[in-house]
C-alpha cells in the first residue's frame, strides 16, 4: 500500500544527500517534497500541515544545520513524527478488570467487520482467552450465518438469536458468556453503505448498554478520504477506544493509515494485511514508520518465524545443518515454514534495504513455482530425498515424469537444494558465506 510514498520520500531523501552541507533553503525545498508525496498519498491535508511543520521546526535548528551527516538527521526527525503521527506506541486491547471484557466492532457495510471479529478471536484465544462472538446484524442477509461459518473456520463459538433487537442479542451473549466463563464478547453490529442516523443509534444503544466497553471502529483502508470521514463521524458519536484498518495489503495510496489517528485521536490497535484468518497485525507505529522509510521490519518478521516455526523443529534444522544431513525433506518442509509466513513479496518488503534494491519494486514473485518443487519432491522416493546423491539422469526422467516437469527443472530444484544448504549450513557453523565477492556474516 505504501510503495509509491516510499518511492516518493526516498526520492526527497536522495535529492538531499547529493547536497553535502544542507542550508535551510535546501531542507524547505526537501520538506516540499515530502509534503507532495503525503497529499499523493491521500494523507488529509491538515494532517500534511501539521507534520511538515513539525519536522521543519526540528529539522531547521542549528545542531542539524551543522551537523556531519544533516540528511540521515532529517530522515530520523522525519521517522521520529512518523512514529508520532501513528501513535507512538502500540496500544492493547483494554481488558476490563471483572471478564468478560465487551469488544463492539462497528463501521460501514463491506469494511470486513464480520472477517475481522474472526481474526480478532482468533489472536485473542491464542493469547490464553476464551471468546465468543455474538452476532447482531439482523439486516444483511445471511450476515448471521456468515458469522456463524467465520466462528467455525477459527474454532471459536458464535452467539445468535435470529432478528431479534439488537441490543437484546448483546445483552444475551454477555449474561451466557458469564454463565460459561467465556471472556471476551465480540459484537459484530451491522453496517450500512454510508453513515445514518439509525445505524449509529443502533450502535449507541448496545454500548449505552454497558458500563464498560471497548469499541473498535473497523476502516477500510482503500477507500482513501472516506474513512477519514466516516471516522470523523462515528468518534463524534460513539466513545471510540480504537481503531483496526483493514485491507492494508492492497493497492491504495494508504492515506487512511497516516490520517485516521490524527483526525479521531484514538489509537491504531489492529491492521488486516490478508484476507485468512491469521492476517490480523497488532499495529506498532514505530515498525510501520520503518516501513514506509523503506527501512524494513525486522520484528514483525521475526514475529511471522517464531508464530510458523516450532522452535524444537528450529534446533532439531540446526543440528542436521550442523552435521550435514539436510536433505531434500528437510528443504521441502524449510519452505513450507517460510511460505506459512505470508506472501513471499510482503516478507520481502520486511527486510531493511529490500526497497531500495534496483528494480525491486518489478520483482514478480510467483509462488507457483514453489507448488512445482514441492510437486518435484513428492515425486521421489524416501530414499532419493534423503540421499540427493542417487539421483542420477535415468532417475531424473522418472522424477519429471511424475511430476509434470521438464529434466532441467529437477536439476534447478537440485540445485536451489544444495546452495540453500551450503548456505544455512555456513551460516550455523558461524563461517559466514561469499555470495558474489560480497560476505555475509554469521546469524
Amino acid at each position: 500500500m505504501f510503495e509509491a510514498l516510499t518511492d516518493r520520500l526516498q526520492a526527497a531523501f536522495r535529492q538531499l544527500s547529493s547536497r553535502g552541507k544542507l542550508t535551510s533553503r535546501d531542507v524547505r525545498n526537501g520538506l516540499k517534497e515530502v509534503r507532495l508525496a503525503l497529499l499523493e498519498a491521500d494523507v488529509h491535508y491538515q494532517v500534511v500541515k501539521d507534520f511538515i511543520k513539525q519536522v521543519q521546526n526540528e529539522a531547521l535548528g542549528e545542531h542539524i544545520l551543522t551537523g556531519l551527516n544533516p540528511t540521515q538527521q532529517i530522515v530520523k526527525i522525519v521517522h521520529e513524527q512518523l512514529v508520532h503521527l501513528l501513535g507512538d506506541d502500540a496500544v492493547p486491547i483494554n481488558y476490563a478488570p471483572e471478564p468478560p471484557t465487551i469488544i463492539i466492532l462497528c463501521g460501514l457495510q463491506g469494511g470486513g467487520k464480520t472477517t475481522t471479529a474472526g481474526k480478532l478471536a482468533r489472536a485473542i484465544s491464542k493469547d490464553g482467552y476464551r471468546p465468543l462472538l455474538c452476532a447482531t446484524d439482523v439486516y444483511r442477509p445471511a450476515a448471521i450465518e456468515q458469522l456463524h461459518q467465520v466462528g467455525e473456520q477459527v474454532g471459536i463459538p458464535v452467539f445468535s438469536m435470529g432478528e431479534n433487537d439488537p441490543v437484546s442479542i448483546a445483552r444475551a451473549a454477555v449474561s451466557h458468556a458469564q454463565s460459561n466463563k467465556l471472556d471476551p464478547v465480540i459484537i459484530d453490529t451491522a453496517g450500512r453503505l454510508h453513515v445514518d442516523e439509525e445505524m449509529m443509534q443502533e450502535v449507541a444503544d448496545i454500548e449505552g448498554s454497558f458500563e464498560q466497553t471497548e469499541t473498535l471502529l473497523v476502516l477500510d483502508a482503500l477507500t482513501g478520504q472516506d474513512a477519514v470521514n466516516v471516522a470523523e463521524e462515528f468518534s463524534r458519536r460513539l466513545a471510540l477506544d480504537g481503531l483496526v484498518l483493514t485491507k492494508l495489503d492492497g493497492d491504495a495510496r494508504g492515506g487512511a493509515a497516516l490520517s485516521a489517528r490524527a483526525v479521531t485521536g484514538v489509537p491504531i490497535k489492529f491492521v488486516g494485511v490478508g484476507e485468512k484468518m491469521e492476517a490480523l497485525d497488532v499495529f506498532h507505529p514505530d515498525r510501520m514508520a520503518q516501513r514506509i522509510l523503506g527501512m524494513g521490519d525486522v520484528l514483525t518478521l521475526i514475529e511471522k518465524a517464531q508464530d510458523t516455526i516450532d522452535a524444537d523443529e528450529a534446533a532439531q534444522l540446526q543440528q542436521k545443518l550442523i552435521s550435514a544431513q539436510f536433505d531434500l525433506e528437510d528443504f521441502r518442509t524449510h519452505l513450507g515454514r517460510v511460505r506459512g509466513m505470508g506472501p513471499l513479496d510482503e516478507i520481502l518488503k520486511m527486510m531493511p534495504g529490500a526497497a531500495g534494491l534496483p528494480d525491486f519494486s518489478d520483482v514478480d514473485i510467483d509462488e507457483r513455482e514453489l507448488d512445482m518443487v514441492d510437486a518435484i519432491i513428492n515425486s521421489m522416493t524416501p530414499e532419493e530425498r534423503h540421499n540427493p546423491d542417487l539421483l542420477d539422469a535415468s532417475r531424473k526422467r522418472r522424477i519429471a515424469r511424475g511430476s509434470g516437469t521438464q529434466v532441467q527443472d529437477v536439476n534447478v530444484v537440485l540445485k536451489q537444494y544444495r546452495q540453500l544448504a551450503q548456505m544455512m549450513q555456513a551460516m550455523t557453523q558461524g563461517k559466514g558465506i561469499q555470495l558474489g565477492g560480497m560476505r555475509l556474516g554469521k546469524l
